[in-house]
């Protein structure tokens, strides 16, 4: 199956239609095109790989020119001549190299939840034309070549490394192409032999969705066909009859036993030994049962067992964290650093500087450890001759408050006083951009004093290049910023090249690229990934409190960032062996966890501020709940907004057992609750504008984006935020998140990418002509204007405790939270007519009026309480001149309120902190500090696994809302 004669055909977009209407439509697009691997390690993969031997402790990254592709074969005796061959292969790499979302198999969302249906045993063919090494029980990668000119179903054999083994046989590509070009299975190969010189044993291991819903059905009918083995599935069913029958044996030897103690003496209604009551038919009641299933469901969507041993142990235990050795103080930081800081500043240094483990040791670095006179991979079982490149950096996961920044200066500062100056690239949020230039004139003597420049805003300057960036020790710059300078809108300027640029951020080889709050690119398939993969630099860090957020697949964005290799660089091997392992349980559940644990040790260091070691000496915290009564009048408008939302609710569930459309109407739920929570603030808050939208969008697909329904569309997009809502595409949580015209919310990226190729939003259909059709969130776009229809003179329950607070604490200085932006208004003009000087810090603000607020609450006296957006302050910044906090609202995701409170209880904070939340009686946020005490108790068994991403998180959704309206 030799490739020959160039082929120039452009990969064909994939429309994306979730309506399912447009079956024919779709059954006749041409297959997509699908990436073929390049054989060299991608510049976004490309670290530097440190010299074996060194005299010092560490010694400094050496820049090294870009690698150019070497064609994957060694010799080739077939009918076309290799510059023939060559210039096809080529021109598929090209192409992947322009492709900013891979249209391979392996990006496909969800794959962890797959189900296993059969495994297929065949040979490798061709491998007589292609130098790619392959190990017994090698992970491979499956690519289809559509390209190919000799067969449109080819399918291609690579290694780890990109380097081709050979090609699947011809009749089975014919097979398989269709169900991996419609995405009907997911196909993951397993060397199953020692590869010869004309062939190799290979398990190709079929996954595919859940064989009992609709789409399942359908493909085992249609592997039967094919003669495609389901013989996995059948055993499952197998098995899950045979443990049916068991547990109706064991609940017929149940009543048995319940009758005969009964008949023994036991009267009705008598309690079991466990001292619970026992209930006939195992019903239990006034609605107990159904009270117990919500918690269920709600509990399932968080956790997942087998999870948590795994992510309990990542990384280092804490006597080994106690006992690392510290680095010396750099002389040009002033301030005193603390011992477990400088024990970071030592694992910075070191990990800068890594080395392949030499000849005659057992020891592994960074997954590689030497075999036969070679490399072998612990992950993929990949195995080299030549020396493999390593990640130069690493993953700093220290919990918030324990200061990354410094340790990060530091690490600049040293390597600077050991090898000279170079600059170093940060990107970071917007609302943490300034807090680098701040920490750094605090920490950095006078002597040392480091340039900064900030590329954003008015300091984006288009004719900046590398001789400009190369004056200054710091670059900041936004995460915005960088996706905008990587791939700019407009036409023909939509692929981004994979080479040095004249001007700009990618114009630049860096020193070292530090990601602050780097989580934020954990979604692989965004141009935020795409962007700061892309940079080249000679170390990469990661710097983020949470590193997994909602599964383990946030992690390999992260670790490919950083540069591993060997294997878990690629998403569908990283799953192979990690993540749908941990998920599924089984024998090779324990496999995964060990391996889990050598790769957080191999790259991340993560101290929390409970270690006993680490002895922060903070002073006092202590959290309030303070509760506040309705008046009359407020009771009455909340009362009302109650009854419609269970009303609404009630409509709901009897849509979804009739299997009727709940979007609507779970939509209107939404909105309810949204307006239940605003009128525990302040009734002015309950606009009818959202209503009146909602309505609207039931009459017609699209409404025109006027100030009001721009508003109305902001504030269902700011729910859906707040509800953990996914992006209907990539069903990821909402990632850069925008609501379209017709009321649909996706991620960005996502639905940027179906307007170009479709004009249509492929929820309902409604034509979409441009990215003018888009609404972004009201925070952190600095254009949203006062809310005209809030009156700022009323007052209200909550508004006159706040004030009660701020009075009894004014000799100390106060952060008061909300949610919304208008109450910060409300609450500005009371502050106004009584006098007191504060500050404000939201997301309409800029930075250069961000930066005004904190530099008033740091150094006025007289600035005694700022006002601040939830969404602006809870990462990043460090508000320790306050002592007081005030909550006035809340929601029963804990993550942000926690996160916003430790930006004044953090490394720093002189004074004892008060956190005042303010819960109105009888109302939503009772039950509220209900929930997020259930979520705080599963977030510190595990991190959150979702074994089921379309479900369980609505499910979990409409648990809480239940409890809501309970």
């Amino acid at each position: 199956m030799a490739p020959s004669s160039t082929n120039n055909d452009k990969r064909k977009r994939v429309d994306v239609d979730l309506t399912g209407s447009d079956d024919e439509q779709t059954s006749s697009r041409k297959a997509p095109r699908t990436a073929a691997p390049s054989s060299q390690i991608s510049r976004s993969q490309r670290p530097f790989a440190a010299a074996g031997s060194s005299t010092s402790a560490y010694s400094r990254p050496s820049s090294s020119a870009p690698t150019r592709h070497v064609a994957p074969w060694s010799s080739y005796n077939g009918p076309h001549p290799e510059a023939e061959r060559e210039a096809w292969l080529a021109n598929d790499i090209e192409d992947d190299i322009d492709e900013v979302i891979a249209s391979s198999q392996d990006d496909a969302a969800g794959s962890d939840r797959l189900r296993l249906y059969g495994d297929l045993s065949i040979k490798i063919v061709g491998c007589q034309y292609y130098r790619g090494n392959a190990n017994p029980g090698e992970h491979i990668l499956m690519r289809r070549e559509p390209g190919n000119p000799y067969d449109t179903n080819a399918i291609r054999i690579d290694n780890v490394s990109g380097h081709q083994i050979g090609h699947i046989p011809r009749k089975t590509a014919e097979k398989l192409s269709k169900y991996i070009d419609n995405r009907w299975l997911r196909c993951e190969g397993q060397l199953a032999g020692v590869k010869s010189t004309f062939d190799c044993p290979l398990t190709v291991h079929l996954f595919g969705p859940d064989p009992t819903s609709d789409e399942g059905k359908t493909l085992v009918e249609k592997m039967k066909v094919d003669k495609l083995p389901i013989r996995a599935i059948t055993d499952a069913e197998k098995a899950e009859k045979q443990r049916a029958k068991a547990a109706q044996e064991a609940e017929k030897n149940r009543l048995k036993e319940a009758r005969r103690a009964a008949a023994a003496g036991g009267g009705s209604g008598s309690a079991s030994k466990g001292g619970q009551p026992t209930y006939a038919n195992g019903h239990i009641p006034n609605g107990t049962q159904e009270q117990q299933m919500a918690e269920i469901l709600e509990a399932s969507a968080r956790i997942h067992p087998r999870g948590v041993a795994a992510t309990q142990q990542m990384g280092m235990n804490e006597d080994d964290l106690k006992n690392m050795p510290l680095a010396s103080q750099p002389k040009g930081i002033k301030t005193s650093m603390l011992p477990y800081q400088l024990q970071a500043l030592r694992w910075l240094l070191e990990h800068e500087t890594p080395a392949l483990p030499g000849p005659g040791t057992d020891e592994s670095v960074q997954l590689w450890t030497r075999s036969n006179g070679g490399y072998t991979n612990l992950a993929s079982n990949f195995t080299t001759i030549q020396a493999p490149p390593l990640a130069s950096g690493g993953i700093l996961a220290d919990d918030m408050g324990l200061g990354k920044t410094l340790e990060m200066i530091s690490l600049i500062v040293a390597d600077a006083e050991k090898f000279g100056r170079g600059t170093t690239l940060v990107v970071a949020p917007l609302s943490v951009m300034s807090n680098w230039t701040t920490q750094i004139d605090a920490h950095v003597k006078q002597s040392s004093k480091m340039s900064c420049y900030t590329y954003h805003g008015t300091g984006r300057v288009d004719s900046m290049a590398a001789e400009d960036f190369a004056n200054y020790d710091v670059v900041l710059t936004t995460y915005q910023t960088l996706a905008s300078d990587f791939m700019p809108r407009g036409k023909g300027s939509k692929q981004p090249e994979n080479k040095l640029r004249e001007k700009g951020l990618y114009s630049m080889e860096w020193r070292r690229v530090i990601l602050d709050e780097g989580h934020i690119v954990r979604n692989p398939q965004t141009k935020g990934a795409g962007a700061v993969n892309n940079l080249t630099s000679r170390s990469r860090w990661v710097l983020t409190g949470t590193p997994i957020v909602n599964s383990l697949r946030d992690l390999f964005s992260l670790l490919r960032f950083v540069g591993i290799t060997g294997g878990l660089n690629q998403l569908d091997v990283f799953n192979a062996v990690l993540v749908r392992p941990l998920s599924n349980g089984g024998a090779k559940s324990e496999d995964a966890s060990i391996l889990l644990q050598a790769v957080m040790r191999a790259f991340t260091l993560r101290r929390r501020k409970d270690m006993a070691f680490i002895d922060l000496r903070l002073p006092k915290l202590e959290e309030f709940v303070h509760r506040l009564d309705f008046t009359e009048k407020e009771q009455a408008r909340y009362d009302a907004f109650r009854d419609e939302a269970k009303g609404l609710m009630m409509k709901y569930e009897q849509n979804a057992a009739a299997g009727a459309k709940t979007t609507a109407t779970y939509n209107h739920v939404l909105e309810i609750l949204l307006r239940m929570r605003q009128c525990c603030n302040h009734w002015g808050l309950c606009k009818e504008r959202v209503s009146r939208l909602l309505a609207q969008l039931e009459k017609q697909a699209v409404v025109d984006l006027n100030p009001e329904n721009t508003k109305a569309l902001r504030d269902i997009l700011q729910v859906q935020i707040e509800s953990a809502e996914e992006c209907a595409i990539c069903l990821e949580t909402l990632h850069e998140p925008v609501i379209t015209a017709c009321g649909h919310s996706f991620g960005k990226d996502c639905i940027v990418r179906v307007i170009e190729g479709q004009h249509k939003c492929p929820m309902c259909r409604a034509e979409l002509k441009d990215e003018t059709c888009l609404v972004k969130p009201a925070t952190e776009t600095g254009d949203e204007k006062a809310d005209d229809e809030v009156d700022l003179h009323q007052s209200s329950s909550k508004l006159e405790g706040i004030v009660k607070i701020l009075q009894a604490t004014k000799t100390d200085k106060t952060i008061v939270f909300s949610q919304w932006t208008s109450f910060l208004d409300i609450v500005s003009a009371r502050l106004d007519k009584d006098g007191v000087k504060y500050c404000r810090l939201d997301g309409t603000m800029n930075v250069a009026k961000r930066d005004e607020a904190i530099e008033a609450l740091n150094s006025d006296p007289k600035t005694t309480v700022m006002l601040a957006s939830l969404a602006a302050c809870s990462v990043g910044l460090n508000l320790t001149a306050a002592s007081n906090v005030i909550l006035s609202d809340t929601w029963w995701a804990p993550a942000i309120e926690d996160q916003a409170v430790d930006r004044v209880h953090r490394l720093g904070q002189k004074k004892e902190t008060k956190v005042f939340r303010l819960v109105m009686e009888g109302s939503i946020e009772e039950e509220t500090i209900r929930i997020q005490t259930d979520k705080r108790k599963l977030m510190a068994l595990a991190f959150s696994e979702k074994s089921n991403k379309r479900a369980a998180p609505k499910t979990s959704r409409i648990a809480d809302i239940q409890r809501l309206l309970a």
